[in-house]
């Protein structure tokens, strides 16, 4: 795919927080609505669809649309990127011309949400489950513990990560944590599993989002400013995070940073706006190690500094990320949106010249990962 072939014409984010009596399938249908009336474009046009975690067969006849191209792709939380990636790759193809790329979760209120019990003869019920590995909370305490002591770093690089992102969210009314915190506060605050406090795990919420993805073309042509995709990309690490080559390390940051960098043909210099995904405290510090912009003994140092706040030189999770906006179970679909804003100046605390924007995603505690560079501007 050459860049800039494929852009984003059409986003907007449902109802997120706490909607109660809101299920998982009517979440996809308000965003997507939203976003095509965005796009200015209206369920007629949509001949591609995406649904991670639910059939896109469902969604797409619950709305009404018979696509001539789905993918069902489902791996955690960086899905969404991964259905941008797929969709470019079909337009491009003349498969389809416009694809909605759906997410809806009822996160915190559970309606309508379908159980997905793992098997018992999965990899991380026979190999983590005996030692009550049994949730995110348990399963990165050790890995990050190792992290942090390789790298030389305290417990207090996983509060800094939370002080800098709630100046992002502070005063935002769409945020579920939107009160500036420092670090005696994150520490304060309860002990879920060693060492992470309550502030520095993901909140909980319900909501949605959608994107209208068609060729650059098309997207010039909406009452919107397109959102070019210069470059992406996808990887994989190990099924279980007991089993990474290096527990200190993302594979999947590395390989996937990497493909979509080369396809875009930039560097780390030239990144105006990141967002990467921060279920717990401790992903941007492998993030920004594994992306390359900063070494990783650096990172902690790097966020503390303030290069990363408001009026650092790399502006970083400005929604407040999944620990302060909103986090339903799969964050990417919201990293994009904050990225989509910053590219169309329309953020709630918007970066100034944000030009250029790599949004990075993460799925199944490191099994998965995906990469997308999205900018304002073609190449």
């Amino acid at each position: 795919m050459k860049p800039a072939q494929v852009a984003i014409r059409g986003a907007a984010e449902s109802r997120i927080g706490a909607v109660p009596g809101v299920s998982e399938i009517e979440l996809r249908v308000e965003a997507a609505h939203l976003a095509l009336a965005d796009a200015g474009l209206d369920l007629s046009d949509v001949d591609g669809i995406t649904s991670a975690s639910s059939s896109p067969i469902e969604v797409a006849h619950y709305m009404g649309i018979t696509p001539r191209w789905y993918d069902g792709t489902s791996v955690g939380g960086c899905s969404f990127l991964v259905h941008v990636r797929h969709a470019a790759a079909a337009i491009a193809a003349g498969q389809c011309e416009t694809v909605l790329v759906l997410h809806g979760e009822s996160g915190r209120s559970h309606v309508g949400k379908p159980p997905r019990a793992m098997g018992a003869d999965s990899i991380a019920r026979q190999f983590e489950g005996p030692y009550g590995v049994s949730s995110p909370f348990n399963m990165f305490t050790l890995p990050v513990l190792r992290f942090l002591k390789d790298r030389g770093m305290s417990t207090d690089a996983l509060a800094e990560v939370v002080v800098a992102q709630s100046k992002w969210s502070e005063g935002n009314p769409r945020a579920s944590r939107n009160k500036l915190v420092t670090i005696d506060d994150v520490k304060a605050s309860p002990m879920i599993a060693y060492p992470f406090h309550k502030m520095e795990c993901c909140v909980a919420t319900d909501g949605g989002g959608a994107l209208v993805i068609t060729s650059a073309a098309r997207a010039e042509d909406g009452p919107r400013p397109p959102v070019y995709l210069l470059g992406s990309g996808e990887a994989s690490d190990s099924p279980v995070v007991s089993m990474m080559d290096d527990l200190t390390t993302s594979k999947g940051f590395r390989n996937s940073s990497k493909d979509a960098f080369e396809e875009a043909g930039i560097t780390t210099g030239d990144v105006d706006h990141l967002m990467i995904y921060d279920a717990f405290a401790h992903l941007p510090l492998y993030g920004l190690g594994d992306l390359g912009f900063v070494a990783h003994e650096d990172a902690a140092d790097f966020i503390a500094e303030g290069n990363t706040s408001p009026g650092g030189k790399l502006p970083m999770n400005t929604n407040g990320g999944g620990l302060r906006y909103t986090h339903s179970g799969m964050y990417g679909m919201f990293a994009i949106q904050e990225s989509v804003r910053q590219l169309r100046n329309e953020a709630f605390r918007q970066v100034d010249d944000v030009e250029l924007s790599v949004v990075q995603g993460v799925g199944g505690m490191f099994t998965a990962a995906s990469t997308l560079v999205l900018a304002n501007r073609k190449p």
